[in-house]
């Protein structure tokens, strides 16, 4: 399409393809024929009809240009050089148009446009090359010169050819001309003249002949008078001896000739210019080759070749300027081959220099761009990107200093990035917190299970459902955000801690010893970090481990911030110094969780006297669990950076860097342990939500509360050590000098938080057993948290639960009072040890009031679970035996009185729901039941006795009768023995006391007489107690051991 629009133009004489008016210059006659009146175009045409020779006066009219693209004159003359013309060698279909590009007048200046035409005789190679092929590589110059060879031949074959073609044409053209001229020189002159002419000696034989001939030919007589209209064209002084016809066209006729053969005739002044550019490339070729060679080095990234070739461009150029210099200095002229050789010299140089240069800005681009993780290299290992490219610098040769603007840069980028990324985490945190908080309280059910986590993992777990997984999930966003920063490995802290080893090894020398010098040394210069400089990395890297340790402590320290806008901040723009890490991202690639709607902002979190609301690393009802969990990691996290920033030479020991680490470590824990404590505190309370009335595994007798109580103080008694003493950030050298023994101040406050703690657990336990309301009331009950499954049988993990009933209030006591036992004998002493062992301090005076107040609960409970049975006891055997009908109606009792069955059937199932629910406390509530029982009886026993001394007259006085006597010691002794393996020796006691007292009430007489009824009356104990021992056997010794004897012994 552009070689037709070329040639239209070129044929139509036109600027552009759209003309939107007719060109002026159209408008000046041009000799042709459609030009001419229509009389002279009549006249014209008659006498081309009449005249032989009408194609040479057309042909000397009409000098139109064949050759497409010619253009005129300023007089109208044509030439045979074009406006525009292709590439001679071959790179472009227009000239014009790449001269154009480069913003040269060609269409105005008509000389300066010839300079570019082949076809011009004014055609300057030199500039022609350094025009239109100014960034032409070596290779492309050599394709050029192929091409323009093979046009050369092309052009001289076809002219030899044109002459061998047409030669006839010139001798026939020769004869015709001769004629012409006879006919000319006699056409109106005098008859007279025309012998005269005829006999002339000077015209030769076949001339004249030839004149002859074409007279004749023509019908003319040389005597016959010729018209006035053709004595223009005699060689007479009236028409310029015959050149006034003639003389416009053959001026024309001229130049068509030099169009046409002029670059023919120039072609060989053209060839042998051209053939001395083609020696002085072939002589010149390396310094051709050499920018493409460098340009395809770059490509490849050889940097080794590309040194090499850089090298031998300098000889080159230094060579040429030396002959330069000589000329100049000797005042000689440059002879061609030194002149072509600082030419293409100079134009290799230009190439050359411009493309070295240009790579030189992109090393220095990629340089200071350069933010990735980088390794201190060493003389031993591979050299990394950035050394590699401070090399190349230092081999090209710089002015600035590729060293110190890596390290400033490097600097730069850390500051930024240090920042931003800090406070871009920060507002995430804080989005995130204010949605948590503006949710409900966890209910009970679900605290239940996070607090039942550790009994499921054990110690040293996961943080699998230690709380909800919004939750988790915020303290792990807490941890990665702070390990981003915190790092060895893929942190921050990391890149700091490399930067100053790479810039401890400049500093140092090592470095150096394998960079490069430069051309002639002159990047030696370079090896050399100045005393400022070094001071500067100094003070620099001392300064991004407080920027570090600032944010840090601010984001423990610090309440919860109120402006969170930067969220919506744009991205700064991308600079040399400045990462991509370092940006705000796009809200295209910005996490769902934090994606909102920028007029509608999270509310700052409602301010309800909660703990967490003036912590801004505690996430918004977070439990003690997960929070122990990763403030210790967290904690451990910053004691391991601190000690890491210590461990750098600019931190020393003695500077107020060092003593500033230790305070970010002292201050982090001591808010790290203050927030632990409030929610260990909150949780103590809600360690009642523990009991499921849920058989343990292990001990049928207990829940599994005391163990899921002992797994939730072991793993935050654990968690809070690894807070306070940070012993895994302790095995790095020098790291006690940062991470110091935690204050007394923390240890007290650690030390009254787990005494509390204890105390509200235990609290909790009684209120669970103690809480006496109807089901559908009670707080098990309630479906929202779970108690509802509980009352039916069924744990919260889903297991059936066997032979509890959680809406008895004394099944409730029983398993209580069985798991105070456990915990006052195993699970207190063990948590106890495992405090003093873990903190190193000794809780004497602690054991003994936690020893103290599990006593007063466990027999507050105690009480509240026998003392209605006791009271129901004492009611039965007080009414039976100062009932009326006590007395027996025959001179030997053979059974006991109706109250001792009551009461022991009582005990039965006393003893049927202890021995069902908590076997282990059976001989215990039973012995003291057997304690209140004879109490009861002797409290009875006396009652009666004074109650008939009231009644009898003060005279008489009232003494019991043997049958009497009889029947009280049968029933006692009744008693006594089928309650026998729970005698204790305060029941022993009473019961001596007992007989003691019926011994007071009788006679002597009675005495006598009882000691000969002992025999039967052991005979009748031991009918009745075969009688009942179906009845009675569940309190039945597992060795029998003989009752009677201590029996007797008693009464006597």
């Amino acid at each position: 399409m552009a070689d037709f629009e070329r040639t239209v133009l070129s044929h139509y004489s036109l600027q552009t393809p759209y003309p939107t008016e007719w060109p002026a210059e159209r408008d000046e006659s041009d000799a042709s024929d459609d030009d001419l009146p229509s009389e002279s175009r009549a006249d014209v045409s008659l006498r081309r009809s009449k005249s032989r020779y009408s194609a040479l006066d057309r042909t000397a009219s009409d000098c139109r240009s064949f050759v497409p693209g010619a253009e005129k004159t300023e007089n109208g003359a044509g030439n045979l050089v074009q406006k525009d013309e292709p590439d001679p060698l071959g790179g472009t279909d227009s000239v014009v148009q790449v001269l154009r590009q480069r913003g040269l007048p060609v269409e105005d200046d008509t000389r300066l446009r010839n300079r570019f035409m082949l076809s011009s005789t004014t055609f300057s190679p030199a500039l022609f090359l350094s025009q239109v092929h100014s960034t032409a590589s070596t290779q492309s110059l050599l394709q050029g010169l192929e091409f323009l060879s093979r046009s050369i031949d092309q052009k001289s074959a076809s002219l030899k050819v044109l002459v061998e073609s047409n030669f006839e044409r010139f001798v026939r053209a020769k004869a015709t001309i001769d004629n012409v001229y006879t006919e000319m020189r006699n056409q109106g002159a005098e008859p007279r003249q025309e012998k005269r002419l005829t006999h002339s000696r000077h015209a030769s034989k076949s001339s004249a002949h030839l004149r002859s001939n074409s007279l004749q030919k023509n019908g003319l007589a040389l005597d016959k008078p010729l018209p006035n209209d053709r004595k223009k064209n005699a060689l007479i002084k009236e028409s310029e001896y015959g050149v006034q016809g003639i003389k416009a066209p053959l001026l024309e006729g001229l130049v068509k000739a030099e169009e046409v053969w002029g670059p023919a005739l120039g072609g060989r002044e053209r060839e042998e210019s051209l053939r001395a550019v083609l020696e002085s490339m072939e002589n010149y070729r390396g310094n051709f080759e050499l920018g493409a060679s460098i340009a395809d080095c770059i490509k490849r990234k050889d940097y080794e070749n590309l040194v090499e070739g850089y090298l031998r461009a300098r000889q080159y150029a230094d060579t040429a300027k030396s002959v330069a210099d000589t000329a100049i200095s000797n005042q000689t002229p440059l002879t061609d081959p030194q002149l072509h050789q600082i030419i293409i010299t100079g134009r290799m140089w230009l190439e050359v220099d411009g493309q070295v240069e240009h790579f030189k800005r992109d090393i220095w681009r990629r340089l200071t761009g350069l933010q990735s993780n980088l390794q201190s290299p060493t003389a031993d290992n591979q050299p990394t990107e950035h050394m590699e490219l401070i090399s190349i610098l230092l081999e090209l040769g710089v002015e600035d200093n590729p060293i110190w603007v890596w390290l400033l840069s490097r600097y730069d980028h850390l500051r930024n990035k240090i920042n931003s990324t800090f406070e871009r985490s920060r507002i995430e945190i804080e989005v995130y917190r204010r949605k948590l908080a503006t949710r409900e309280r966890p209910n009970a059910l679900t605290t239940a299970l996070h607090l039942r986590a550790p009994s499921q993992q054990g110690p040293g777990g996961t943080a699998q459902n230690l709380d909800s997984p919004d939750i988790l999930e915020l303290w792990e966003h807490i941890y990665n955000s702070v390990d981003s920063i915190l790092s060895k490995k893929s942190g921050i802290l990391g890149e700091v801690i490399d930067f100053w080893e790479s810039a401890q090894s400049f500093i140092d020398g090592k470095v150096q010893k394998t960079l490069p010098t430069g051309i002639e040394g002159q990047s030696r210069k370079h090896h050399r970090l100045s005393s400022d400089g070094i001071r500067d990395l100094q003070n620099g890297t001392v300064e991004l481990v407080d920027i570090i340790r600032e944010n840090v402590f601010s984001f423990f320290a610090d309440p919860p911030i109120e402006d969170i806008s930067m969220l919506f901040s744009p991205l700064p723009p991308n600079t040399p110094n400045t990462s991509k890490s370092a940006a705000s991202p796009p809200d295209a690639l910005l996490d769902p969780r934090f994606k909102f709607d920028r007029n509608n902002l999270p509310p700052p979190s409602p301010k309800r006297g909660e703990a967490w609301e003036e912590f801004a690393f505690w996430p918004p009802y977070a439990n003690s669990l997960s929070a122990v969990h990763y403030l210790s990691k967290l904690l451990i996290l910053v004691g391991t950076a601190a000690s890491e920033m210590a461990a750098m030479r600019p931190v020393a020991p003695g500077t107020s860097a060092l003593e500033r680490l230790k305070l970010l470590v002292g201050g982090a824990r001591e808010r790290s342990a203050r927030a632990v404590c409030a929610a260990w505190n909150k949780d103590a309370e809600e360690c009642k939500l523990l009991e499921d009335w849920t058989r343990s595994t292990e001990k049928k007798d207990l829940t599994k509360m005391p163990s899921q109580f002992t797994a939730f103080e072991s793993w935050i008694l654990a968690g809070t050590q690894k807070l306070l003493y940070l012993s895994e950030a302790m095995t790095i050298q020098g790291s006690a000098d940062v991470v110091t023994p935690p204050p007394a101040k923390l240890l007290l406050m650690v030390r009254s938080q787990f005494v509390t703690s204890l105390y509200k657990a235990l609290s909790g336990m009684v209120e669970n057993a103690e809480k006496s309301v109807e089901a559908a009331e009670d707080e098990w009950s309630n479906d929202a948290d779970g108690s509802a499954q509980r009352i039916a049988g069924t744990a919260l993990d889903g297991v059936p639960r066997t032979s509890i009933d959680a809406r008895s209030r004394s099944v409730r006591m029983l398993l209580t009072l069985s798991n105070l036992k456990a915990i006052r004998g195993d699970v207190v002493p063990q948590l106890i040890s495992q405090f003093e062992t873990s903190f190193s301090v000794k809780l004497a005076e602690e054991s003994k009031t936690i020893r103290d107040v599990l006593g007063q609960i466990d027999s507050r409970l105690f009480q509240s679970y026998t003392k209605p049975t006791a009271d129901k006891l004492s009611a039965l055997i007080h009414a039976g035996i100062t009932s009326p009908s006590w007395l027996p109606t025959t001179p030997k009792p053979a059974s006991v009185r109706p109250y001792v069955h009551s009461t022991l059937l009582l005990l039965v199932l006393v003893h049927s729901e202890i021995s069902t629910t908590t076997p282990s406390l059976t001989p215990t509530i039973l012995s003291h039941l057997l304690e209140q029982i004879s109490q009861a009886l002797l409290d009875a026993f006396s009652q009666r006795h004074n109650n008939q001394l009231q009644s009898q007259p003060p005279l008489q006085k009232h003494k019991y009768s043997l049958p009497a006597l009889m029947q009280a010691t049968l029933d006692v002794e009744f008693i006594a023995q089928t309650l026998a393996q729970y005698t204790t020796e305060k029941a022993s006691d009473t019961q001596s006391q007992i007989y003691l007292a019926l011994d007071r009430g009788t006679d002597n007489e009675a005495r006598m007489r009882l000691q000969d009824e002992l025999p039967d009356m052991r005979a009748t104990l031991k009918r009745l107690r075969e009688g009942t021992r179906a009845e009675f056997a569940c309190f039945r010794r597992v060795r029998v051991v003989g009752a009677a004897a201590g029996a007797g012994a008693g009464v006597k």
